[in-house]
């Protein structure tokens, strides 16, 4: 199902009750089509508390699953245990492994990749170092698109640590794909398109339910983060303390990935304050302190 960008902005600007009616309809057509077999990636932030809300208002004994890496904030951890009929699952590395062996999640999944494959040469990934150190294909003609590390990050190229976008296959996608293929489940997934570039181009190739491939629902692809918000005192939801205590994402508690764009006080720098434990483990001891240095990315307290 291809879609048109100007039918995704179109959808964007309903109203939260269409918003609401539209991903129900998706949630029925997804469960119908695969007869039952299915469930809720549930990370415990606000996103797929709605989701799990919104399934479970039609589908009330719907599975959540959880995949605890280790890395999630312990507001998040406790939220999950509170919440009924909830598979948690772990990965098999834990992410001092994933450091040790891959490399550190810095910039972005993409530019790690890149830096990755510049930083372990290959016979067989010659080309791929060549189009991300010149922006020049294998066949000698430039590339159409950003495939060249950008100028801003090209220091990293000389930096004295690994740097790898492996961190998320590792500890989420791995321990997630082994729980579907052994369950024979299909998820609901809370993301969407206003997110990010990649997850817009995906909602655009397949629309909310993507029946070939990877095989998955997102019901809310057309939502905005204020209408996350609005359903949630709209339905007075219980979520996760970790969003009143200055964490605007929940993601993983020590992923560097975008922390160079954010606002002072970054995660970083809330952690000092609200978690010290975990920011000195964090920091000091499997040392991101040291890397957030290197990027010039400030992880100190603001007194």
């Amino acid at each position: 199902m291809i879609v048109k960008i100007w039918e995704l902005k179109d959808r964007q600007k309903l109203s939260l009750t269409d918003k609401i009616s539209y991903a129900k309809h998706k949630i029925r057509e997804f469960h119908t089509k695969l007869k039952g077999k299915v469930c809720v990636s549930f990370s415990g932030g606000k996103d797929s508390t709605v989701l799990l809300h919104l399934v479970r208002s039609i589908y009330p004994d719907i599975k959540a699953v959880f995949v605890n890496t280790g890395l999630e904030w312990p507001e998040i951890v406790q939220f999950v245990r509170e919440t009924p009929n909830t598979d948690i699952i772990k990965p098999k590395q834990t992410f001092k492994e994933v450091l040790d062996n891959h490399g550190y999640p810095v910039t972005s999944k993409k530019i790690a990749k890149m830096l990755h494959t510049v930083h372990n040469p290959t016979p067989e990934n010659i080309n791929e170092r060549t189009l991300y150190l010149t922006g020049i294909r294998g066949d000698g003609k430039k590339a159409t698109g950003s495939w060249k590390i950008p100028n801003k990050w090209r220091f990293l190229i000389d930096a004295p640590f690994k740097i790898s976008s492996e961190c998320c296959n590792v500890m989420k996608k791995h321990p997630f794909k082994d729980y579907t293929e052994k369950t024979g489940l299909y998820p609901y997934v809370g993301t969407q398109a206003s997110e990010s570039r990649l997850r817009e181009i995906s909602y655009l190739q397949s629309g909310c339910n993507s029946f070939t491939g990877k095989i998955q629902s997102r019901p809310l692809s057309i939502w905005l983060e204020e209408d996350i918000w609005a359903y949630i005192k709209k339905y007075n939801l219980k979520y996760s303390t970790i969003y009143d205590k200055g964490q605007l994402r929940t993601g993983c508690m020590f992923c560097m990935f975008g922390t160079h764009l954010e606002k002072e006080p970054n995660k970083f720098q809330c952690m000092a304050k609200t978690h010290p434990t975990l920011w000195n483990y964090c920091i000091n001891e499997l040392g991101l302190g040291a890397v957030l240095d290197y990027i010039h990315v400030p992880y100190r307290e603001i007194k």
